[in-house]
């Protein structure tokens, strides 16, 4: 099998993260997209949830405000800060037309060429093994493939255009992180402090793990397993999949 991995097409200037949860985008990803912010591309967050389960010392009404602030600290240390919450209840978020039409109208806002999300793969490889991935994870992952064609057709979701939001058919890529069968990787080399620093924003996060968690060790050393598929020091891997077959 060949495990070489092709660098990520950058000759975009807009893109766009839907994830789950605060947090999400910070596992990796967070040092892509410095990366990109740095070069002079705009990138916009959009969150489907406040990550009010994600603690277990803290009621969702005390981590909710915690959370978004800390996301919204995290995407500031890499030069994001065009961030949007959905407000969808975390940890059962459903797929269906509701979430489609709110990412769809996001695309529409933001008009992006690029999408960024998780992978909506039921188990993915990590420390030698396997784990499920997390509901929340697979439903925003499949709607934001079905969003992005969404955005592109006035007939689908057509009350978004009495909100002033045409259609966007210029997505042309969607990438998702995790994925299983990576296919592109970005060099996040001269990155990757800036990565770590916004994962390390997230601290009531970290510190309600309830064990040692060090980001730097841990993005160090799931950087250098992709940097090793693309011939550079650190890198981040995802998977491109194309909206269009022609």
């Amino acid at each position: 099998m060949n495990t070489t991995l092709a660098p990520l097409p950058e000759n975009w200037n807009r893109a766009m993260a839907v994830v789950a949860h605060p947090d999400d985008l910070e596992y990796g990803a967070a040092g892509a997209i410095a990366r990109w912010t740095r070069s002079g591309k705009s990138v916009a967050y959009v969150i489907a949830t406040d990550g009010e389960a994600g603690i277990d010392g803290r009621t969702p009404a005390e981590a909710a405000p915690l959370r978004r602030r800390e996301q919204l600290d995290a995407a500031a240390v890499v030069g994001v800060e065009d961030v949007t919450f959905l407000g969808y209840r975390d940890g059962v978020v459903e797929y269906g037309l509701d979430l489609r039409r709110a990412i769809a109208r996001e695309i529409r806002r933001f008009r992006p060429e690029v999408l960024i999300t998780a992978t909506y793969e039921p188990t993915y490889g990590l420390n030698g093994g396997r784990i499920i991935n997390q509901a929340d994870h697979r439903a925003v992952g499949v709607a934001v493939l079905d969003a992005a064609r969404d955005a592109g057709n006035r007939w689908i979701f057509p009350e978004l255009l009495d909100e002033n939001l045409p259609p966007w058919d210029e997505v042309g890529l969607v990438y998702l992180m995790g994925a299983n069968q990576p296919s592109h990787a970005v060099d996040v080399t001269a990155s990757l402090d800036v990565g770590i620093e916004s994962l390390r924003a997230h601290r009531s996060y970290l510190d309600g793990l309830g064990r040692d968690f060090d980001p730097a060790a841990f993005l160090h050393e799931f950087t250098a397993a992709a940097g090793a598929r693309i011939g550079v020091q650190h890198a981040v891997a995802f998977q491109q999949i194309r909206l269009q077959g022609v």
